[in-house]
């Protein structure tokens, strides 16, 4: 099969093309995996924190991605949730241990042995991968495999960060950063919560003009302060000065949710200028986002088909893999980036 592999961590501004493509043998199911012949995969910026060494580190040589979509080709012989043929999404929670309290509880995301897709096995960016079939989610025939790509991360981590916030219907709602996860909590909010109002923080003048398109009303630069105090605020971003930035708009009894894998620790000085009485006093809090359970990518995709969500998505080749990171990096982002694999 081809796929695009990760040899080494790196810069990208010192090497924008991190990523080989490569001639693999194909991946065999075990007895309880399925073996899926991948139509598309979508780019996360969390690629970029694997790649430039922000995440535990991944198992190298690796295969990246965590957003795919395609149809079983083969079934272990233990598999009786699906047949052959049967179209299934993967996300970025691969497998989790089952025996643990926390896996008990259906929040396997914190399991001590949770194992990520495209990180700790190989994942999406390739022709063909494997999961255990209790990792692999039936997708609503209402979306096509592009729309549905990222819908399995920026779309289910977005759903788990917007839960997390407790927002209720009225109360107003921040969201500092505006990719992938950003335009889909926001279609999510219209749907689910129509008297609250969303004020956008983002750097880009392209961002903040798409997110009033989708229905905020408003939207400024990343240290603005926002026309009212905001009672949750959601930050997608890889830096710290959104965060100090936030809080600042945050309403008393506030909460901020952190949805990042990690924070760019050149950025780390930021955090000296948070000031106890103006950001974080007043009982305001700050929660962070990990990972994803499997209930998140269960229900939200049962949420997305109800409301007809359709991502804002631009499509790329296999081989174009590295284009599309580097595009992210540089943050020229409207919605999601697909890889179309077959």
């Amino acid at each position: 099969m081809k796929a695009m592999v990760l040899n080494e961590l790196c810069n990208l501004e010192e090497n924008p093309a991190p990523l080989e493509l490569m001639e693999l043998p194909d991946p065999v199911p075990a007895e309880n995996e399925i073996l899926v012949k991948i139509s598309v995969c979508g780019v996360c910026h969390t690629e970029l924190d694997e790649i430039e060494g922000r995440t535990p580190p991944p198992h190298l040589p690796i295969i990246p991605g965590h957003q795919v979509v395609g149809r079983i080709e083969a079934t272990g012989s233990r598999v009786n949730a699906f047949k052959i043929g049967d179209r299934v999404g993967i996300a970025w929670i691969y497998s989790a241990c089952g025996r643990c309290a926390f896996c008990l509880t259906g929040n396997e995301n914190l399991c001590p042995d949770f194992k990520a897709t495209g990180r700790d096995v190989n994942g999406g960016y390739a022709q063909y991968m494997t999961v255990p079939q209790g990792f692999a989610y039936r997708i609503p025939e209402a979306f096509t495999d592009t729309e549905a790509a990222p819908l399995l991360c920026a779309g289910a981590i977005g759903y788990r960060s917007l839960r997390l916030t407790g927002l209720q219907d009225g109360q107003n709602l921040g969201l500092s950063g505006f990719g992938a996860s950003g335009h889909l909590v926001l279609k999510m909010v219209r749907h689910r919560y129509p008297r609250t109002k969303v004020f956008v923080f983002a750097r880009d003048a392209q961002e903040r003009t798409f997110s009033l398109e989708l229905g905020a009303v408003w939207a400024g630069e990343v240290a603005e302060e926002s026309p009212e105090k905001l009672h949750c605020i959601i930050d997608t971003t890889p830096a710290w000065e959104p965060v100090v930035a936030a809080l600042k708009n945050l309403e008393s009894g506030g909460r901020l949710v952190i949805n990042a894998i990690r924070k760019e620790e050149r950025d780390k000085d930021s955090l000296l200028r948070i000031a106890y009485p103006t950001h974080l006093w007043l009982e305001k809090e700050i929660k962070s986002v990990a990972n994803v359970s499997r209930r998140d990518v269960s229900e939200f995709l049962a949420l997305a088909a109800e409301m007809g969500i359709r991502p804002e998505v631009q499509e790329f080749t296999l081989a174009e893999a590295n284009e599309a990171l580097v595009e992210l990096k540089t943050k020229r982002v409207r919605g999601a980036k697909v890889l179309r694999i077959d």
